[in-house]
């Protein structure tokens, strides 16, 4: 090999080994606990809070290697520029160029996301990042702070719109100003000019700076926001982010399963209030006659299914029609006079009714003494009246026990005892089955037998204390809920001295929390982006609240800030 070879064969060698070298430098090391750290920015240009900038480019160095295109899709800037910004990568640090020429005496906000992740093992930001200077000799230093609190409170968008008018729908624009949640829901939006803001926290799918209500979930802010040459800093702006659903519910089918049986389809999950027979019409359009349903329940079927019951022959070769006063979805959206084609079956129903759930399950020892709902839910309707006499409460000395029955629609009722029972007690249901006849006579002849346990009515806790700063005109409601078991929520309002208590709570870990009720629709509101309306304002208490068995926590002071 000649020495020209030679040479140009050991350049390639060593520019190869360099290359590699490298490379692998940014692998991670082999074996040890994965890395956990979190990319920081360790230096920026300009600093921040820089005025009279007069570059066209500014400058980020990380902590370790980012992916580049993570970067890209995290960099926000406030107001907004025109134009594609340009990339200059140097191992960690980042140049970005401006295509166009910065606007005079105004104060910018460059914000780095948390979804910047590093190259390695894809940990993201734990904060974002905010770069703050000014074109001019001023800088722009009004802060609105918050918190969301979602089961998965990081990368949420948090758009700012500066209001032209309290009725403008903001959505038809970008947001004058961008932030980001970090790891733990928190956001500050910096260098803020002043006027009139309404922020919204929006999980952008698209991260396309836009709200759809089809792919995107949206906190509602409780209250507007004014920032004067005085009033600098809002905190506690906090959210909670919800789907909006603004697609009405529709009535897709009417299928007879039998000659007394119609299985309707609707295109959601509706609202219970719908669940009657009073809301649907029957016509028959070949011979100009109108039929009324006898029954209507949910029984056991699809959660956008329900089951009517009638009792006419009706034709399979007339031509013959369902139709719906009000369809009404868990939203509340609202669709009124729907119909459709029935499919008609003359097919006799020979099939008696059925219980499929009772709640609480048979043979449990959790039953409450006090005021235990005892629901018992069949997959196919019955006479009321004769339910009511083909049901006894007894104890284990067959002593009878009177109490109240509740039907919740024509197939599933509830029972519950006058009075207390005995804690640690043994008790039975018995339900007749022979009263429980079907729209077509069928019925079983036995008796069902539901049996249960109480508790012992000692373990329960119980939480008292007061509200600081708190508005009884706006009808504060306190929540406590558990961390660990979905069903166990228990409400109380304060009296007019600010005072409050819980009793009977099952032991427990328990967040607490107010919020204002000022719909008094006894729930929480979570607001409408268009038309807009707001949510209602809610506080947590700062830690979590361990209530143990026999013991009532007291003199809590529940400030609302």
């Amino acid at each position: 090999m000649d020495r020209k070879k030679s040479v140009a064969l050991a350049v390639s060698i060593f520019t190869l080994v360099i290359i590699l070298s490298g490379c692998a430098n940014q692998l991670p090391p082999g074996g040890g606990e994965p890395d956990k750290t979190p990319p920081e920015i360790v230096e920026a240009y300009p600093p921040s809070g820089t005025t009279n900038f007069k570059d066209d480019y500014f400058y980020f160095d990380f902590s370790e290697y980012v992916d580049k295109r993570s970067f890209r899709d995290a960099i926000f800037i406030s107001p907004a520029i025109e134009g594609q910004m340009e990339f200059s990568w140097t191992g960690k640090s980042v140049e970005i160029y401006f295509p166009e020429k910065f606007k005079d005496s105004i104060t910018y906000v460059v914000t780095i996301g948390t979804d910047v992740e590093d190259l390695n093992n894809r940990n993201k930001m734990a904060q974002s990042y905010n770069l703050i200077f000014s074109t001019g000799d001023k800088i722009d230093t009004r802060v609105i702070s918050g918190k969301v609190f979602n089961t998965k409170p990081e990368g949420i968008m948090i758009y700012a719109y500066k209001l032209k008018d309290a009725q403008e729908n903001v959505f038809k624009r970008k947001p004058d100003y961008i932030s980001q949640t970090g790891s733990d829901g928190t956001y500050s939006l910096k260098g803020l000019a002043k006027g009139f803001y309404r922020i919204f926290a929006v999980q952008d799918a698209l991260k396309d700076f836009e709200f759809q209500p089809e792919q995107d979930k949206i906190g509602i802010p409780p209250f507007d926001v004014e920032l004067t040459d005085t009033d600098t800093l809002r905190s506690g702006l906090n959210f909670f982010v919800s789907t909006v659903d603004t697609v009405k519910p529709r009535l897709l089918s009417a299928t007879m399963t039998d000659k007394n049986h119609i299985l309707i389809s609707v295109s959601e999950e509706f609202d219970s209030t719908i669940i009657t027979s009073l809301n649907f019409a029957i016509v028959d359009s070949t011979s100009d006659s109108v039929y009324l349903p006898r029954h209507a329940y949910k029984g056991n079927t699809k959660s956008t299914e329900m089951v009517l019951t009638t009792s006419d022959d009706l034709k399979e070769e007339n031509n013959i029609y369902l139709f719906v006063k009000r369809l009404t979805d868990k939203n509340k959206n609202e669709t009124l006079n729907d119909y459709s084609k029935i499919t008609v079956s003359t097919k006799p129903d020979t099939l008696p009714s059925k219980l499929f759930k009772a709640d609480p399950p048979a043979f449990n020892s959790t039953s409450d003494i006090d005021n235990q709902q005892f629901v018992f839910s069949f997959d196919d309707a019955f006479d009321s009246n004769l339910v009511k006499q083909a049901i006894e409460l007894t104890d284990s000395m067959k002593t009878l026990y009177s109490y109240t029955i509740k039907f919740l629609d024509d197939a599933t009722f509830s029972i519950t005892s006058q009075k207390s029972l005995s804690p640690k007690k043994n008790y039975q249901i018995k339900i007749n089955l022979k009263n429980l006849k079907d729209p077509a006579g069928n019925f079983r002849d036995s008796i069902y037998t539901y049996n249960f346990r109480t508790i012992s009515g000692f373990d329960f806790t119980g939480l008292s204390g007061s509200l600081k700063n708190a508005v009884l005109s706006l009808n504060p409601v306190l929540v406590i809920a558990s961390t660990t078991n979905p069903k166990a929520i228990y409400r109380t309002k304060p009296d007019s001295l600010f005072n409050f208590s819980f009793e009977r709570v099952e032991a427990g870990n328990y967040k607490l929390i107010c919020f204002y009720d000022e719909d008094k629709n006894e729930r929480y509101s979570f607001g409408w982006p268009y038309p807009f309306g707001f949510s209602e304002r809610f506080y947590f208490y700062p830690d979590p609240i361990d209530l143990k068995p026999r013991w009532t926590l007291t003199d809590v002071v529940f400030e609302l800030k």
